[in-house]
């Protein structure tokens, strides 16, 4: 990540403006949108897990050879990703085609990656329920395995002539985004604060609703975004007018709202619990120090 994140940067910000021009410099600028996500959050989200789950599980990981896989397959196809955001432009299409293969690419290596956590966890699958950062931890892989499938079926010129534009996009980014990385650093935080702060969490059944409400509510809003994508590109392929797409859209849209208020729930469940468990930490600290000064 520190390496790729400053080279993208670069990429993304003086190429265009003093090197190329034109439609290479929109084919530059769909590797630097993508780039800066998946060169950035996903080597910190990997690696943290690579760390994190073995500590938690008390066991190794699975398998050595597919962590290198996985590495290697993110660090050679997904710089060549970014174009498929740009499908159906006068960007040259072996480009768009080369984007296209290696989205698809990416979800089979996103496929050993998965693999190998969850032949970490085989015999302790009971983990899961009872352990509430590792609950997080495979929850947000399920959703990152979602997220790529999906990805690699959209990417699809056929799909994407349906799509394209639709709110099925703003589904996607916000499984990959708050389904995943946020679901993977609430993991961490759970795990961290108390052992930072030296007390338990003020509150266990807050902790349960935070991720009950974080988890429920991002895949509500996911699934009904990406649902109501679907009809709105089948508006728009029927050439209904504009208002028809909107119409359709309004469902949709107030379902997408509750779930963005129960996802913000989560967080104010959260902040509250962890202001408690610090407050506590606080407390402790006073009272070991006026009984260090009684004695």
């Amino acid at each position: 990540m520190f390496v790729w994140t400053p080279l993208t940067y670069a990429m993304g910000n003086f190429l265009p403006q003093y090197v190329v021009s034109g439609s290479s410099a929109g084919a530059v600028g769909g590797l630097f949108i993508h780039d800066l996500v998946g060169l950035f959050v996903t080597p910190l989200g990997w690696g943290l897990m690579y760390y994190f789950v073995p500590i938690v599980l008390k066991k190794p990981i699975w398998s050595h050879g597919l962590s290198l896989v996985g590495f290697w397959g993110l660090a050679f196809f997904y710089p060549l990703n970014g174009i498929h955001h740009f499908l159906y432009t006068p960007i040259p299409m072996f480009l768009q085609y080369g984007a296209i293969m290696s989205t698809i690419a990416v979800e089979l290596v996103v496929t050993t990656v998965i693999i190998n956590f969850f032949g970490t966890i085989w015999g302790q699958g009971r983990a899961i329920v009872t352990n509430l950062p590792i609950r997080w931890f495979y929850t947000g892989m399920v959703f990152y395995f979602l997220t790529c499938l999906q990805c690699a079926m959209q990417t699809t010129l056929t799909f994407q002539a349906l799509i394209h534009f639709t709110d099925w996009v703003v589904g996607h980014a916000h499984l990959v985004m708050y389904g995943v990385f946020s679901q993977w650093i609430f993991d961490m935080m759970t795990y961290l604060f108390p052992r930072l702060l030296g007390v338990d969490w003020y509150s266990r059944r807050l902790c349960e609703w935070h991720y009950w409400l974080s988890a429920t509510g991002v895949l509500v809003m996911s699934g009904d975004l990406i649902l109501g994508g679907l009809f709105q590109g089948w508006s728009w392929a029927a050439l209904q007018p504009w208002e028809s797409s909107v119409e359709v859209s309004f469902p949709f849209w107030a379902v997408r709202t509750v779930a963005g208020l129960v996802m913000f729930a989560g967080l104010i469940v959260f902040l509250y619990n962890l202001y408690m468990t610090w407050m506590a930490s606080r407390n402790l600290s006073s009272s070991s120090a006026s009984t260090v000064a009684t004695t």
